[in-house]
């Protein structure tokens, strides 16, 4: 659990703050008495909306950390969540270019930036279970080999490893998480983008099936409350600092088993099993599942909110609210 009294009164800056894991830490941050400040290009491919942050207390800034002058916002800083992504598969594939920019080149500028005007300040770095490839074995701990299956997967590697560098060289308290398919209230549920299950979500608030592709490959997905728990835990325990670590979620289910849970949990609906598309075939990743103890050990972190549980809570959340995120 994490320790409000940590928090009191700490300046803190969410980069992506706008959108659905930038928007849940905002949210906790603040409860929790942080002076918040949250980043976000909105940029109308990515998941932020400004609805998200409403009721936070969270100060949005409009801003792409590509370009805008962001030493203003870097000042006199405790502690920054760094969310900022690009997070689309088949979008790095169309324009690797700009996947690159907004995952490594930007992150730079974000370093350059902290560098002046907040020195000590921890960051704790969203990173991704994708650059790990199709798994060798399972479930996959932090010393599995790295085998990027699309630009994503190495934009986000190169975001990554620049953080744990700048720790490194610069002796800066920086801890990445590598997280695995996340979900929950605020969810980018307009298409897929963001993550399948966004589109699954939609597809039953409007009474419409879904496609299931492929059906057997295994996945662990982590409710919001629990991913920003992990984050917090992160910030708050110094012997996180200069490490990479898998963050998992409730125990496995087939993508088959998971679509018949979201059906249960919606009280209705269908879907149908659909062979995985030939153009997204080759960066298909297959079955994951991670092995997470070493965050565990460090921080005494642990998912808490089932499978069922998340799913309910998640559509009971969409469902009044769906047309504000089609």
């Amino acid at each position: 659990m994490s320790r409000p009294e940590f928090w009191r009164g700490k300046r803190v800056l969410v980069t992506g703050g706008a959108g659905f894991l930038g928007s849940g830490l905002c949210h906790a941050l603040s409860a929790q008495g942080a002076e918040v400040t949250a980043i976000d290009a909105m940029l109308p491919e990515g998941g932020a909306s400004p609805a998200n942050l409403e009721g936070s207390g969270a100060r949005l800034i409009t801003a792409d950390l590509r370009e805008a002058a962001l030493e203003p916002m870097t000042e006199g800083l405790d502690a920054v969540f760094n969310m900022a992504g690009q997070t689309s598969h088949a979008g790095s594939l169309a324009d690797p270019f700009t996947d690159l920019a907004i995952n490594a080149t930007a992150q730079l500028r974000l370093m350059a930036a902290l560098r002046a005007g907040s020195p000590g300040a921890t960051v704790v770095h969203a990173s991704t279970r994708q650059f790990y490839g199709r798994p060798r074995y399972l479930p996959v701990d932090e010393a599995h080999p790295l085998a990027p299956p699309d630009p994503n997967g190495v934009s986000k590697l190169a975001g990554e490893q620049y953080w744990l560098m700048e720790g490194r060289v610069h002796g800066r308290p920086v801890v990445s998480l590598r997280l695995t398919n996340c979900y929950g209230p605020r969810l980018r549920v307009k298409d897929a983008r963001q993550t399948f299950l966004g589109i699954w979500f939609r597809r039953l608030l409007e009474g419409q099936p879904f496609e299931v592709w492929g059906g057997e490959q295994l996945r662990d997905l982590a409710y919001l409350d629990d991913v920003v728990a992990a984050f917090l835990a992160a910030a708050e325990t110094p012997a996180c600092a200069g490490q990479a670590f898998n963050i998992g979620g409730a125990p496995p289910v087939s993508l088959l088993q998971l679509a018949e849970a979201a059906v249960a949990a919606n009280g209705g609906g269908g879907f149908a099993v659909k062979q995985f598309p030939a153009d997204r075939a080759p960066i298909d990743i297959g079955s994951f599942h991670a092995r997470d103890d070493a965050f565990r050990a460090a921080t005494g972190w642990s998912p808490r909110v089932s499978l069922e549980e998340g799913l309910r809570a998640s559509l009971d959340w969409l469902r009044p609210r769906l047309n504000q995120y089609l």
